[in-house]
């Protein structure tokens, strides 16, 4: 079994220029643009980082990234035995593993970023990381803040050990960032349209929902790790369903490295725009390459 795990970008690995610096050797990103309707290449090369950043662009383009970088690292004669995605990465790990086709990974992420573009659209969302305090002790203040306030805050994103995302209605959100500058925590606006991982994108997930049952499944070839759980995921039964709920469920990254690591798994890849990931693995697992 080979010891490397391939890592697949989330939202927020989006650059000016990505895309540039690996070869396209299947046309992915020229296959992406076909798919969703609008020109995924020019955007990445080109397009303005404020535009780039909007989920309905963001998503496909870093997609198409991630899937091309991983050709490329096959022609390169690469070997992997498992893989894992962050958010949206998963969507590029799918294709990478075989559970969809490139063309119909591709058209999940196209429903997928325009459902979620039209939530964030209809709610007042944000999103933080708290860096330099223990998940645990975010998701103590954030459940305090819940029965304290009227609004909603919770943890949704479990990068490092020691690097928490929480997501909630933006008044909410704020209100609690007081509490965690005050445990001397670094805290860092998202860019991003709205509350991602958290139930103010439940519209999004019931209407992606619905076309995710119209795609075909299949069994990966190599372990698949989910953000559901942080472990390999096992059933392959119901992807729709699972699809839908990660949309508004937390992104357990943390586990999943520590499980991939427990496995053997002891090289890890990124593959996609930047190096967000291999930061987060750094700061997670000890034994890596």
């Amino acid at each position: 079994m080979s010891n490397t795990a391939l890592l697949f970008s989330g939202q927020g690995a989006q650059y000016f220029g990505m895309g540039k610096d690996f070869a396209d050797s299947k046309g992915i990103l020229s296959t992406a643009g076909d798919i969703v309707g609008f020109d995924v290449k020019k955007m990445c090369f080109e397009g303005a980082l404020e535009e780039l950043s909007q989920t309905k662009f963001s998503q496909p383009c870093i997609m198409a990234c991630s899937v091309a970088a991983f050709y490329d690292f096959l022609d390169k004669g690469g070997d992997f035995g498992a893989v894992a995605g962050h958010s949206l990465g998963e969507y590029a790990a799918m294709v990478a593993s075989g559970i969809v086709s490139v063309e119909d990974g591709f058209k999940l992420i196209k429903a997928r970023a325009e459902a979620m573009q039209k939530a964030a659209d209809i709610s007042s969302g944000s999103m933080y990381a708290i860096i330099g305090i223990p998940a645990e002790e975010i998701e103590k203040i954030c459940a305090k803040a819940r029965e304290r306030i009227d609004g909603y805050v919770v943890p949704v994103n479990y990068n490092t050990p020691v690097q928490t995302v929480i997501a909630g209605d933006t008044k909410a959100v704020e209100s609690v960032l007081p509490q965690f500058e005050n445990k001397k925590a670094k805290v860092i606006k998202l860019n991003v349209a709205s509350a991602f991982h958290s139930k103010l994108m439940k519209p999004a997930a019931d209407e992606f929902y619905e076309f995710a049952k119209t795609v075909n499944y299949n069994k990966p070839k190599v372990s698949f790790y989910s953000n559901l759980t942080g472990e390999e995921l096992k059933s392959f039964d119901d992807m729709p369903k699972l699809l839908s709920d990660h949309i508004i469920s937390p992104v357990r990254f943390v586990s999943e490295l520590l499980n991939l690591s427990s496995a053997g798994y002891t090289n890890f890849v990124e593959l996609g725009p930047g190096k967000i990931l291999t930061g987060l693995v750094k700061k997670t697992i000890k034994t890596r390459s």
